[in-house]
């Protein structure tokens, strides 16, 4: 599944530097850890550069070893880090969680971080003349002031050649001391919207795609992930609805941010709707085959096999270790 020639991607938002137990057992035992990144946009921008699009990632990291593992790491996808700043005061984030196919619980060292210290001299970095889209979370709005006061201009600027898309990706312990209404002010602006239908019920207080729809009449894409279930696209005055694959889940963490560089790069390229939601699953199955964010790439016979196959075969199908 390669989506090339359809325009650059930039993603803006924190990457910290993850550690998982690197052995089984209780967490407070473990004496040996593997270090990782993470970060939803980087994520997304790493699987876009997996899927043949050209994509860039725009933050800030420590100038400390652990902003360099960040940036080695996401420049190894093939991901342009060269609009990333380097703070010479604040540190690279930290979190630390213990994998599991159940889900995996986080604690974040986030406060106070290189990121956090983002604000609108960020935009220049993002080379809004030379990309068809730039692609946001609600992370970045929880993180400080002038995180949001970024978010807010951004959004609100004029758009010429470029779209942006906004993924709601809640994390529910970066809201305890600000207002999550804004959220919804700023997914209203975006062009494309993604959320769960899970998250969605909690900030929005439903997860119903009708019911998204009148609440976001802005977003000319609204995609509802509805979990194992499948996906719904609203586009107008039209709705799809896909269902998802069957997968042995290693991992599920990282999932919702592959099936959004699989759903935004075919969308880049134009394809349908049903497509565009199948290129999203796809993505997202490699995600949940394996305890890394970005997993290695599903077999071209594979996805060219299930990107246009028939709702039987597609139902039928189930992606293995």
């Amino acid at each position: 599944m390669r989506f090339e020639h359809v325009g650059g991607v930039v993603c803006l938002g924190e990457t910290m530097v993850m550690m998982v137990p690197a052995e089984p057992g209780p967490v407070h035992l473990v004496r040996t850890w593997h270090r990782a990144i993470g970060g939803a946009e980087s994520n997304v921008a790493c699987h876009l550069s997996r899927l043949g699009v050209s994509s860039s990632w725009v933050s800030a990291v420590g100038d400390d070893s652990f902003g360099l593992a960040v940036l080695d790491t996401v420049s190894g996808f093939g991901v342009d880090v060269s609009g990333v700043r380097i703070d010479p005061t604040r540190p690279t984030g930290l979190y630390v969680k213990e994998a599991s196919p159940h889900g995996s619980p986080v604690r974040y060292y986030r406060r106070g971080s290189a990121a956090s210290g983002m604000g609108l001299e960020m935009i220049d970095r993002l080379g809004l003349g030379e990309v068809r889209l730039v692609h946001l979370s609600g992370i970045t709005a929880a993180l400080s002031d002038s995180c949001l006061a970024m978010m807010r201009e951004l959004l609100r600027r004029p758009r010429h050649g470029y779209r942006i898309s906004f993924d709601l990706n809640w994390r529910p312990a970066l809201w305890a001391d600000r207002d999550p209404r804004v959220l919804r002010e700023l997914a209203d602006m975006a062009d494309v919207v993604l959320a769960g239908a899970d998250e969605a019920e909690l900030v929005w207080g439903t997860g119903d795609p009708a019911r998204l729809r009148t609440l976001l009449p802005g977003p000319k894409s609204l995609v509802v992930k509805q979990g194992s279930d499948g996906a719904t696209l609203l586009e107008e005055s039209d709705s799809w609805f896909e269902p998802a694959l069957q997968v042995q889940v290693v991992e599920p963490v990282g999932a919702g941010d592959a099936f959004a560089a699989g759903f935004l790069a075919a969308t880049l390229a134009g394809e349908p709707a049903p497509v565009r939601l199948r290129a999203g699953h796809l993505q997202a199955a490699s995600a949940l085959l394996t305890a890394e964010d970005v997993g290695d790439p599903l077999p071209a016979d594979v996805t060219s096999r299930l990107l246009h196959a028939d709702p039987q075969t597609w139902a039928a199908a189930r992606l293995e270790v």
